[in-house]
């Protein structure tokens, strides 16, 4: 009796195919549920990256003057303590006097919001008339604590992740300085023998990308803080300069910080000017300077090495928003710039890494 051959079952493919898929889809899920709840933990580690990229070209140089590795990361982290110390200290003396004068400018600005919020309920009630209930009971107690509740959690939430980072950062940038060569080595032990070579120019276009990026965007951000300062004065606006530092921290925000700059000067010429023209011409220089450093200087000094295109930037910008809050989008560009490395490369990933640059 002939032996019976049955055809291969179509089926087993697919599945083997959509078991693939299920575990990719399960592993993004467990990956962004990390990043989420786990997210002091990780700005931490990737702010301790990124200063550290920072800093070891200092180290380098003072290894060239015959000093010991360990000692130059000691004297490069000092230096950067002591350098953000100053400054944070000249902001917080400029911010302790804007404070003591917030009643000033809070009650200007609650009176501009009362008119222009007065001005959009009557419109609605010209669209919509307002029922008797909603007239009676125009809020409720529980929205309200419910409201303080979660502002209060993510108050305690934010301190907790600052206090970590001021924490660790120096000692993990310390020690990630001056471990380098312990941890380069490590780092490419954990791959095959045959991918070592591929791994290792990886990790020096990372380097040099996340360097980069982080000389030029500082060097951006000084010209911004200066410009915005100078016109702040010129203008005769008081705090110009803890203004223009605003001004200037939120343009390493693309496209959105430009117009976050706006709200600081506008609050403090509350105070000083009450013509449209007056904040029509703060917005419109603001702009100028930000669009001319987003497009003439950003470009020549950071964009040769990020390589992003609008788009994914633009969807960085929305994803780690609204995974870290603030601190995502001041790490959504470097991120996904260290993203496009890895694609680059990686065989399997080339063709995202094209889009991401496209």
């Amino acid at each position: 009796m002939e032996p019976v051959l049955t055809a291969p079952d179509s089926r087993q493919p697919a599945r083997i195919s959509s078991s693939n898929v299920s575990l990719k889809l399960l592993a993004a899920a467990i990956i962004l549920v990390f990043l989420y709840y786990a997210a002091g933990v990780v700005i931490t580690l990737l702010l301790s990256i990124l200063i550290a990229y920072f800093l070891d070209p200092v180290v380098e140089y003072l290894e060239r003057l015959r000093i010991s590795r360990t000692l130059a990361s000691m004297v490069a982290v000092l230096v950067l303590i002591t350098v953000l110390g100053a400054v944070i200290y000249g902001l917080w003396s400029r911010g302790s006097d804007f404070a003591a004068n917030w009643p000033k400018y809070g009650g200007m600005m609650r009176q501009a919001v009362g008119s222009v919020e007065a001005k959009l309920n009557g419109l609605e009630r010209q669209v919509r008339p307002t029922s008797p209930l909603e007239e009676a009971h125009p809020k409720t107690e529980a929205g309200a604590e419910n409201l303080l509740r979660a502002l209060v959690v993510r108050i305690i939430g934010s301190l907790y992740a600052l206090v970590l980072e001021v924490t660790f950062v120096p000692f993990l940038v310390f020690f990630m300085l001056a471990g380098k060569q312990e941890v380069w080595h490590g780092t490419l032990q954990l791959f095959p023998v045959s991918r070592r070579t591929s791994v290792k120019e990886t990790l020096e276009d990372l380097r040099d990308v996340l360097r980069d990026y982080l000389v030029g965007m500082c060097l951006v951000t000084a010209v911004v803080i200066a410009a915005s300062s100078l016109f702040f004065w010129a203008i005769g606006l008081e705090y110009p300069i803890l203004t223009g530092i605003v001004s200037g921290l939120l343009n390493m925000v693309p496209y959105i910080g430009a117009v976050l700059a706006w709200f600081p000067p506008f609050v403090i010429a509350l105070a000083k000017f009450n013509t449209f023209g007056s904040y029509a011409l703060i917005a419109g220089v603001l702009m100028g300077i930000h669009m001319l450093s987003n497009n003439l200087l950003a470009p020549a000094l950071v964009g040769k090495r990020v390589r992003l295109n609008a788009l994914s930037i633009t969807i960085a910008l929305l994803f780690w928003g609204w995974i870290w809050g603030g601190m995502g989008l001041l790490l959504a560009i470097p991120l996904t710039a260290a993203l496009r490395v890895i694609c680059d490369h990686t065989e399997s990933w080339k063709p995202v890494g094209r889009w991401l640059g496209a």
